[in-house]
C-alpha cells in the first residue's frame, strides 16, 4: 500500500472531513486505514434505504457502539443525512465523521448543508510523484495512468478492461443513478466527443454539432464533468487575458490517463499519440499534487492569436509557473519559444519550465528542461 500524502491533514484535524474525489482514486481506502469506529456504505442498497427511511438510525448505531469516528461513504446518494450530522456533531464536539464522495454536484442539487465551520473539505485524485518518491513508472502512467488499482496491478489486460469499463460504470452509476441530467443518450454522446478534445482548445459549437446536441447544453455538461471530478477546462492566464490578444477558448483535460485511454479504448503511446497522453499526464499531475499537499492551484492556458503558446501556467500559493511539456528530452532552444515571450510579456513568472518524459536534464537561457517528476518536486509538489 502506497501512502497518501493527504493522510496526516485529515487524521490530525479534531474537526469532522469531507473528502472528495472520482470514482476508484482510493479514498474508502483511505478512510478505512484510519479505523473509524463506524464505517456506513450508502453504495450499499440495504444500507441507503434504511438511513433513507429512519434518519434516527445515524444517532441510534453511534449509541450501541459508542462511536467517536464515522465513516459514511458515498454521501452524495444522501445529501440530507449532512443534516443529521450536522445536530450530532453539535451535541457532541467529541464526536468526528469521515465523509466521502464523488459528486460536488449532486450534494449542491440535492441541497446539502455543506456544514460550514464544522467540516474541512479535501480532494483526493490518482497516485502522484511525490507519493512514489518521483520514481512513478512513465511508460506506465501515461498508458494504465495513475489510479491506485490500476497502477499497482500486475496484471495488464485485466486492468484494460476495468478502465474500459469505467466510462459505463461511470455514466451508470454517477450520472443515471444520480439523476444529473435526464438525457443520458445526449450526455453520453457529448462525452465521446470531449474524450476526442483531450488538450485541444474547445469550440463549443463544433462539439454540439458533432456530438448532435444543443449548444447551450455543452458548457452544462462539461459542468458536469468537472463536478463529478471527471474532466477540466482550462482557461486562458486571467492575469493577461486584457493586455495580449490570447485564444479565449477552454483547453480540455481528463483526471487520468488510464481513463483516458480506456474511453478511447487504446492503450498504447504510440509516436502519433504520446504528446498529448504527456501533456495530459503533467496537467493531472500538476492537479493532483496540489490536491495531495491540501495546496490551492490554479492551472491556466496560454495561447496568443499568433500561435505562441506555453501548455500550462500554473498558479502555486504566491508563485506562478510556465510549463511547456515534451515527450522527448532532445530540447533545443526552438523549444522555448513560448517561455521566453511569456517571460517578457509577465516578468513576475517564478520558473520556466520544459517537463519531458526522457531522463536528462540541461538548461537553456532561463528555462530549465527537465524530467517531469524532477520538476514537479523543484515547484514544491
Amino acid at each position: 500500500m502506497i501512502d497518501r500524502l493527504i493522510t496526516p491533514h485529515i487524521a490530525s484535524t479534531k474537526k469532522s472531513v469531507l473528502l472528495l474525489g472520482p470514482r476508484q482514486a482510493g479514498k474508502s481506502t483511505l478512510v478505512s486505514s484510519l479505523q473509524p469506529d463506524l464505517s456506513i456504505n450508502l453504495a450499499d442498497e440495504f444500507e441507503f434505504l434504511t438511513h433513507s427511511s429512519r434518519p434516527e438510525e445515524l444517532a441510534r448505531l453511534i449509541e450501541i457502539q459508542k462511536a467517536r469516528t464515522v465513516f459514511i461513504d458515498e454521501v452524495q446518494r444522501l445529501p440530507r443525512i449532512l443534516n443529521t450530522v450536522q445536530g450530532l456533531v453539535d451535541k457532541n464536539k467529541a464526536l468526528k465523521f469521515y465523509l466521502t464522495g464523488s459528486s460536488a454536484r449532486k450534494l449542491k442539487r440535492g441541497g446539502a448543508n455543506l456544514l460550514p465551520g464544522r467540516v474541512l473539505n479535501f480532494k483526493l485524485g490518482p497516485l502522484v510523484a511525490a507519493e512514489a518518491s518521483y520514481k512513478l513508472d512513465t511508460s506506465a502512467a501515461l498508458a494504465l495512468g495513475t489510479l491506485p488499482e490500476a497502477y499497482l496491478a500486475k496484471r495488464t489486460r485485466e486492468i484494460e478492461h476495468l478502465l474500459r469499463s469505467y466510462a459505463a460504470n461511470y455514466l451508470k452509476e454517477e450520472i443515471k443513478a444520480e439523476a444529473l441530467t435526464r438525457n443520458l443518450e445526449s450526455f453520453a454522446r457529448f462525452l465521446n466527443e470531449a474524450v476526442l478534445s483531450v488538450g485541444q482548445f474547445i469550440d463549443l459549437t463544433k462539439v454540439s454539432k458533432k456530438a448532435k446536441i444543443s449548444r447551450h447544453s455543452v458548457p452544462r455538461y462539461f459542468e458536469i464533468l468537472e463536478d463529478t471530478l471527471i474532466g477540466y477546462r482550462v482557461f486562458p492566464f486571467a492575469k493577461l487575458t486584457e493586455g495580449e490578444d490570447l485564444i479565449r477558448h477552454p483547453k480540455f483535460f481528463l483526471f487520468d490517463n488510464g481513463v483516458y485511454n480506456g474511453l478511447l479504448q487504446n492503450f498504447v503511446a504510440s509516436a502519433d499519440r504520446v504528446g498529448v497522453l504527456a501533456e495530459q499526464l503533467v496537467f493531472s499531475q500538476l492537479l493532483h499534487s496540489a490536491w495531495a499537499r491540501d495546496l490551492e492551484i490554479s492551472i491556466s492556458s496560454f495561447r496568443t492569436r499568433k500561435g505562441v503558446e506555453v501548455d500550462f501556467i500554473t498558479e502555486v500559493g504566491t508563485k506562478i509557473y510556465a510549463v511547456e511539456v515534451k515527450n522527448s528530452d532532445r530540447i533545443s532552444t526552438d523549444d522555448c519559444t513560448g517561455l521566453i515571450f511569456f517571460r517578457k510579456v509577465y516578468p513576475k513568472a517564478s520558473g520556466l519550465f520544459i517537463f519531458h518524459m526522457g531522463s536528462s536534464e540541461k538548461r537553456l537561457g532561463p528555462v530549465w528542461a527537465l524530467p517531469w517528476q524532477k520538476g514537479l518536486r523543484e515547484m514544491g509538489l
